[in-house]
């Protein structure tokens, strides 16, 4: 059973409570936001290669189109379960808030493991789940995209699925596809690409020279190869690297080049990697290094593990890595933490951005998608860094609010709330 201190949406919704009382706000704030507007659970029959049916689980949860459609991923995972996908889809929201991009949160997912399907089987599924979910998708509704285990082929047999449904063909309904059929060059490395510039960001702050430092990974998947990759190319010494089969250990650094180009074919492990040795997930969580990076699935930082972490940074790669009891303690040990809904932002941004190039119909060159991308997550790591600065709190908390008083400034705008709530608020806090 999940505990309160591993419930994403508990941890979720514990943040923004905490956040709506610290900006001074009533309580209908928190009412409006703590709830998704739309959870979609759909049944998912697929013939299997052997002739037998199963029947998978899928979800799709939109929170709030205040501000535009709603967008996020697709995961396939075997842990995947209806409060994770709530708490992603909030966080979405808060992501598009704090980078000021015109969608809501969106998220979807499907309980099963990709692995033990072929790839008959996978796009069977693919398929089946969008076909599902199409009454309540598409570029002016909610835009999917990739997410743990999905990849852009899963988003081209997605999006031909819903072509034939429709009869013509809509590339804004769905981000991350193949560049050939409208996917954004930059789109595959973005959210590794964001990550390593509110890494270089938060270096500044602590006046740290990343040419000097050392850094290690838990999650070698599509963001962590991508994050590694760029850190190294800054000279970053990357010292150790876990994934779902083991880890690898190199005091002196392992080679990034060498193990890109063992992972690239999806066949290997970073963990099967031979010029290396091995490490346990504990154990490198414990290294001293100076950046750590989860870039894997939640709450891997705990009450149990965030006493031995040693790093200066923790850079949240992946979606609510760290418990609130692991919180509290990176709090009290010091560690600047840049939060995931601020760190792993990159991914939606680019989505966005493929999004506008689909409506325009015209296409940019990847340099000019990765400047935009630059500047976009400059923003949001200089809005929440200024909000710290002004409430005096942690780097989690201050994400929370840049994106809840964008929110708030919609729901004012649209009529969802009122001034005298404020009001209200104000007098009750005297």
């Amino acid at each position: 059973m999940t505990t309160q201190d591993h419930n994403p949406y508990d941890i979720v919704k514990g943040l923004i409570k905490e956040s709506v009382t610290t900006l001074g706000l009533h309580e209908n704030i928190y009412q409006v936001l703590k709830k998704p507007m739309r959870m979609l659970e759909v049944s998912l029959p697929v013939r299997m290669d052997d002739g037998t049916i199963q029947n998978f689980t899928g979800y799709r949860s939109q929170h709030i189109d205040i501000l535009g459609p709603t967008k996020g991923g697709i995961r396939f995972h075997p842990k995947v379960n209806i409060d994770e996908v709530k708490a992603l889809s909030i966080w979405m929201s808060l992501k598009a808030a704090i980078l000021d991009i015109p969608f809501g949160g969106g998220k979807g997912g499907v309980i099963v493991d990709p692995e033990k399907l072929s790839v008959r089987e996978l796009e069977t599924l693919s398929r089946t789940y969008i076909r599902k979910i199409t009454p309540i998708i598409g570029p002016q509704k909610d835009i999917p995209a990739p997410d743990v285990n999905t990849s852009p082929e899963v988003m081209g047999w997605m999006i031909d699925e819903f072509d034939q449904l429709r009869g013509y063909n809509i590339p804004g309904m769905i981000t991350g596809k193949p560049v050939i059929i409208g996917g954004s060059l930059g789109r595959l490395e973005a959210t590794g690409r964001g990550v390593v510039f509110t890494i270089r960001e938060a270096a500044k702050v602590l006046e740290m020279d990343l040419s000097k430092s050392t850094a290690a990974l838990q999650g070698f998947g599509n963001v962590g190869s991508m994050t590694a990759k760029f850190l190294h190319e800054l000279g970053v010494k990357i010292v150790a690297i876990t994934d779902a089969k083991g880890g690898i250990y190199n005091e002196e650094g392992i080679d990034i080049t060498k193990l890109l180009e063992f992972v690239k074919d999806g066949k290997n492990y970073a963990s099967k990697f031979s010029d290396a040795n091995s490490i346990t997930n504990e154990k490198m969580f414990e290294l001293p290094v100076d950046i750590l990076i989860p870039a894997a699935i939640e709450n891997q930082v705990t009450k149990e593990n965030a006493p031995n972490i040693q790093a200066k940074i923790l850079a949240e790669a992946a979606n609510g890595p760290t418990t609130p009891g692991g919180d509290k303690i990176l709090e009290e040990k010091g560690i600047f933490v840049i939060p995931d809904i601020l760190c792993n932002a990159g991914g939606v941004t680019v989505s966005y951005f493929e999004w506008v190039q689909n409506t325009m119909n015209y296409y940019w060159k990847e340099e000019e998608v990765n400047k935009k991308l630059e500047e976009h997550m400059l923003f949001g790591f200089d809005k929440v860094l200024e909000m710290k600065k002004d409430k005096e709190c942690r780097m989690r908390d201050a994400a929370y609010m840049v994106g809840i008083n964008h929110l708030v400034k919609a729901m004012e705008a649209r009529g969802w709330i009122k001034g005298s709530d404020m009001e209200k608020h104000n007098n009750d806090m005297k």
